[in-house]
């Protein structure tokens, strides 16, 4: 299996989009029984930030569409995943629930978004950005299709920078990786880097979310330019 080194010099797996792919597809029959309860209150508490806003909507990793039936009935839904089992479920929950706001599902790369630039209000990832290969260029993909004044919202796991907590997730880390996760690459100096680089993005909120305080609720304003001015 490739590696990566890091910067402060440990070992990185490699992750493929064809691994992810796979992953999720394994996940699809059993996600929404293992993940949905666990998760619930992360995702009500982002659907709830995305429903303040309103407009058009791109759901990153829409999976099997558990949250779409949480957003209002005016905002309009486009969800991409990279396994096409996931969107099968949601193609079913949508249809069944005549979800009418959804306006499409597609297998997408999260890192090369089918969209033009400036497409949507909110950018909605839930447990997306420790799941691709390559993060940072994931988000600067979700700033590019966010509209100027609109919101990257993300759910995701914040590692540990230092202590025994850092060491059990890299020790965790060749075993959870087979199953599309990584522990301990996304410290918060790591979202702050990215932050400190992208052009025209500000944080507008971070807080805890359960389970056990490891994951935040994350949300970025991408800034318009012309009214700054």
């Amino acid at each position: 299996m490739a590696k990566i080194m890091n910067l402060d010099g440990t070992q990185q797996l490699d992750l493929t989009r064809g691994s992810v792919e796979q992953a999720y597809d394994r996940w699809a029959p059993v996600y929404d029984l293992v993940f949905g309860g666990v998760f619930a209150k992360g995702r009500q508490a982002a659907i709830a930030a995305t429903n303040k806003i309103g407009g058009r909507v791109l759901e990153v990793g829409v999976g099997t569409g558990i949250s779409l039936p949480l957003y209002a009935p005016h905002l309009r839904i486009f969800g991409t995943d990279i396994s096409d089992a996931m969107l099968d479920k949601a193609r079913r929950r949508v249809s069944e629930g005549n979800l009418k706001n959804v306006e499409g599902l597609a297998v997408m790369d999260a890192e090369k978004l089918e969209f033009p630039d400036n497409s949507f209000d909110v950018v909605m990832a839930q447990y997306v950005v420790t799941a691709v290969p390559n993060p940072e260029k994931a988000l600067d993909e979700f700033a590019r299709v966010l509209r100027p004044g609109g919101e990257l919202i993300i759910l995701t796991r914040v590692s540990a920078d230092t202590g025994m907590r850092r060491f059990i997730e890299q020790k965790l880390q060749p075993v959870v990786r087979p199953l599309g996760f990584r522990t301990a690459e996304f410290a918060w100096s790591r979202y702050a880097k990215w932050l400190s680089g992208a052009n025209g993005i500000e944080l507008a909120e971070r807080r805890l979310i359960p389970p056990l305080g490891h994951f935040s609720l994350v949300r970025f304003r991408k800034v318009d330019v012309a009214k700054a001015a």
